[in-house]
């Protein structure tokens, strides 16, 4: 669709609708003064933006170079193609020269009088048309007799010449006979870029849109249609934007509800109508019409894969928005959650985040896939820590233990974080807030990025007692971890109706609405997107269930929260051997700086971040009140070998001693030839918990 525009010599004039004005000349009152003012009219830019600064120039140019060089790779390609079609055509073009020349030499224009004086018996002038016939086609033989030997000679000449003045001959000669020789309808050398034609959006069309929408009422009082400023293009020339005025009474609300008919109305597919609300009045909302459903195009590859360090304090690239724009997302200080159905690029979504955070060195991951698909594999390459799946295998022999020990890592990292930026001095951090400087120079102060794909089913685990302390952790992680410099990085598919118990399930409510920003990608129902989006993007005119159907439209969500707007993004697409290439680089980045840590440096961190107490307390077999040392490291190793592979009993001794349980003798014939040896007391773990509850509060 495309709208008439002024010359560039002519100013803008807003479309008329009504040769005579509809309403009755209002009586001159007295001036009365409100907080509204009326709109400014539209100007529009002396330099086109396309030209203002340097990036602009620099982007401008480089799409103009871009589209020279595409024509240029197209026509060679094609060249042999032109060259025979040109030869084809050139011997039709002679031929029909000839016949030109041919019908001029018989003067065959006089054919029609000659016959109305015959016709007329009107023999005098009928011989004198004769005559004069005779003595035209006597005069243009001479010519034709003329052009003939010439073109004898000519060609005599050539035949003589050396070959490459014949060459320079027939490539001037030829695409002349071939102009001559080719049907109009069908050109020799076809464009490489082809401009597309749209349906012209008229200020009359959206009228009658908006009235067969319901919306309004031409003929009623105070019910017609208005336009806060005059329809225009966007920026880039792919769509019509106009700013509409409802009637008194209608709202927002009502042109979202009427999206669908207003679409009909502009004879367009819904998918090329955007309303977008204008803040200074509830019946004022902006109304964008792409010329096609720029939703289907797809926003291409990554620009992660220019393989360059990343900035974790610099918007990562998301995608596109409707208009082609780019869309940012600064993912410091904010979780995301990211929901929809299966196989709608939700996975791929979320991970083009995740490897943004990737190629920042100064990141740590900590990667958490409960359903264990593919897509997170290949993050062991950076990840600090990564768990795959519920169930134990090869590479996790007990994910759940895993999870918990990465959660706990992390809830002591963030008291941490703010026990030492409180203990820096005020000329260091003045505002006693973690900084990009900081968390580069001080290890302690590095930024986390904990991945949650498909975090739902650590809430739904066999084990309530596992699914109660994730859940905790998670919403501890969720309330202070943003803050402390931990970004969330959530995806799901079931964002309800989740938990193993009433506790487990309002902990899993409260960790997904507090996710500050949230991407909807195609979901089921109104239902499921008010879980992702939240209640409030549905009252805004976001429901994700209506986003359109198709492999097209893969990657095509709402991004809310992000900022002021609610853009529809295409995301940048990101394959398997894309995220391979990215992660690669990613590690080099890491080995480069010294910065790989954690399992991808081949570091045990689980030691760093087990709970002793709990996890002794945990092995005590029922009835039992003591246990020796060797026989405590044994179960340690069976239970928990992710954690305690290498325990040995003096190291698990000097652990739990360090942590006020005091040793005792214990009856052990298993381990000890004397049946007794050093160990302690379920009462005294107990006790040490006890003591280190109440210190906590």
């Amino acid at each position: 669709m495309t709208t008439t525009q002024n010359p560039p010599d002519q100013p803008a004039e807003l479309d008329t609708h009504f040769e005579i004005p509809l309403d009755e000349e209002e009586p001159t009152r007295q001036t009365v003064y409100v907080d509204l003012v009326a709109q400014d009219d539209e100007r529009r830019p002396v330099i086109p933006a396309e030209w203002r600064g340097r990036d602009n120039i620099k982007a401008t140019l480089k799409r103009k170079a871009a589209v020279a060089v595409h024509r240029a790779e197209y026509h060679v390609v094609r060249s042999p193609k032109y060259a025979a079609l040109a030869a084809l055509w050139a011997v039709v073009g002679v031929g029909r020269l000839v016949g030109r020349q041919l019908r001029w030499w018989w003067f065959i224009d006089q054919y029609p009088l000659q016959q109305a004086a015959a016709n007329k018996a009107d023999a005098a002038t009928f011989m004198m048309l004769h005559r004069q016939a005779k003595a035209t086609r006597l005069f243009r033989g001479c010519v034709l007799a003329g052009e003939l030997v010439l073109t004898l000679i000519a060609v005599g000449l050539l035949a003589a010449s050396p070959g490459w003045v014949v060459v320079a001959a027939a490539a001037a000669a030829v695409p002349v006979l071939a102009h001559y020789g080719r049907p109009r309808h069908r050109p020799i050398v076809q464009p490489a870029v082809v401009a597309h034609r749209y349906r012209t959006l008229s200020t009359d069309i959206v009228l009658r849109a908006y009235y067969a929408a319901g919306l309004g009422h031409p003929d009623k009082p105070d019910q017609q249609i208005k336009f806060g400023g005059p329809m225009s293009r966007d920026t880039k020339q792919i769509g019509s934007q106009v700013i509409i005025d409802l009637p008194y009474g209608k709202t927002f609300d009502d042109a979202v509800k009427a999206k669908g008919a207003i679409a009909s109305g502009l004879d367009v597919s819904t998918n090329q109508v955007f309303i977008t609300k204008d803040p200074t009045s509830h019946r004022r909302h902006l109304l964008y019409v792409s010329d096609r459903d720029q939703l289907a195009v797809p926003a291409g590859r990554t620009p992660l894969l220019r393989l360059k360090p990343t900035d974790i304090w610099r918007p990562a690239p998301f995608g596109l928005d409707e208009r082609g724009n780019l869309v940012s997302l600064l993912l410091m200080w904010v979780s995301v959650l990211v929901g929809a159905q299966p196989r709608k690029g939700k996975t791929f979504s979320a991970r083009a985040l995740a490897l943004y955070a990737g190629l920042d060195p100064y990141v740590r991951l900590i990667v958490v896939d409960g359903k264990n698909s593919p897509d997170w594999t290949l993050f062991r390459l950076i990840a600090h820590m990564a768990v795959f799946g519920t169930v134990p295998n090869s590479r996790d022999r007990d994910p759940v233990t895993h999870l918990l020990v990465a959660l706990r890592y992390l809830k002591k990292h963030i008291e941490q974080v703010n026990d030492f930026l409180s203990s820096l001095p005020a000329s260091e951090c003045p505002e006693g807030k973690l900084t990009r400087d900081l968390s580069r120079k001080y290890e302690q102060l590095r930024v986390h990025m904990l991945v949650m794909e498909e975090f739902q089913v650590y809430y739904e685990l066999d084990d309530k007692e596992d699914s109660e302390e994730i859940a905790s952790l998670l919403s501890y992680i969720m309330a202070v971890g943003p803050s402390a410099g931990v970004i969330i990085l959530s995806s799901s598919q079931k964002p309800s109706g989740v938990g193993a118990s009433q506790n487990v399930q309002r902990l899993f409510t409260r960790y997904r609405d507090n996710h500050a920003v949230r991407f909807a990608l195609k979901c089921g129902n109104r239902l499921v997107s008010e879980a992702v989006l939240g209640g409030e993007a549905y009252a805004e005119g976001f429901d994700a269930s209506t986003l359109p159907v198709g492999p097209e439209y893969r990657g095509v969500g709402y991004l809310y929260g992000a900022s002021d707007d609610t853009p529809t993004v295409r995301t940048f697409f990101a394959d398997g051997q894309d995220a391979e290439k990215i992660l690669r680089a990613a590690r080099l980045f890491r080995e480069a700086e010294g910065l790989l840590t954690g399992e991808a440096a081949g570091e045990e961190m689980a030691r760093e971040a087990r709970d002793v107490l709990n996890d002794v307390r945990s092995v005590f077999y029922a009835g039992k009140a003591t246990i020796s040392w060797p026989a405590l490291a044994a179960r340690l190793k069976e239970a928990y070998p992710e954690a305690y592979a290498d325990i040995t009993p003096q190291a698990i001794s000097a652990m739990v001693r360090k942590l006020g349980v005091a040793g005792k003798t214990v009856h052990d014939p298993e381990h000890f030839e004397s049946g007794k040896g050093q160990g302690c007391s379920k009462e005294a773990i107990e006790a040490a918990i006890e003591r280190r509850a109440i210190a906590g509060k």
